[in-house]
């Protein structure tokens, strides 16, 4: 199973791909996490990427696409993945068409998860994320325990990147350069739009019932 996963900044595109990939047994491949641990850890890549991520500005796209393409020829990406986050624009999407091509795979279904710009900026204000990749928010869906991490125990924290300010530039990224893709998919026949406002439940339900009528 080969998805991409579309969306804005806080459309809940982490917490369906998290549990996509569970249900699929295929690995969750997000760029903005492989970016901020490569921050995190000051690499060279993240020295870099932090520049452009603390201002709501996309990382560019050889950076990306290298970083993607390394990770997509990993073992545990033989049986499929579910990429969250890549392509975020036309020039990416066409590079990932020709990763597949070399290596004679196709992407099964491209999700778009639709949500009104209001709904996505009060997400971003209460979300919480773990180093591990788990993805919770104050209100609408909190840990057992406050701060901490249901998976492993580790300290919740806030990304730079959901400042009010950073996500209405981050919305406006989107809107000019990844909004292109859902014609882009659409054309090619594989484009599933998915009402994602509501809970993360009303959510999960929608895109299962989109995918067993797709697949």
């Amino acid at each position: 199973m080969r998805i991409v996963l579309l969306g804005p900044p806080g459309s809940g595109k982490g917490t369906q791909a998290f549990r996509l990939a569970a249900k699929y047994g295929v690995p969750a491949i997000s760029t903005g996490d492989m970016f901020r641990q490569a921050v995190r850890d000051q690499t060279p890549v993240g020295k870099l990427a932090q520049v452009y991520m603390e201002q709501g500005l996309l990382v560019p796209d050889d950076v990306t696409i290298s970083a993607v393409r390394e990770r997509l020829s990993a073992a545990d990406c033989e049986k499929g993945f579910i990429l969250d986050g890549f392509p975020r624009s036309i020039e990416q999407a066409l590079a990932l068409d020709a990763m597949l091509k070399e290596a004679r795979k196709q992407l099964d279904v491209v999700i778009s998860l639709e949500v009104p710009e209001d709904v996505l900026v009060r997400r971003a204000a209460g979300r919480r994320v773990c180093k591990c990749g788990a993805v919770y928010h104050i209100t609408g869906d909190p840990p057992k325990v406050e701060g901490r991490c249901d998976l492993c125990g580790g300290v919740l924290t806030r990304r730079k990147d959901d400042a009010e300010e950073v996500v209405l530039e981050r919305l406006k990224t989107y809107a000019e350069k990844t909004e292109p893709l859902k014609a882009y998919y659409r054309k090619q026949g594989i484009l599933l739009e998915v009402d994602g406002s509501g809970s993360i439940e009303h959510s999960s339900v929608m895109v299962d019932k989109a995918l067993e009528m797709f697949l």
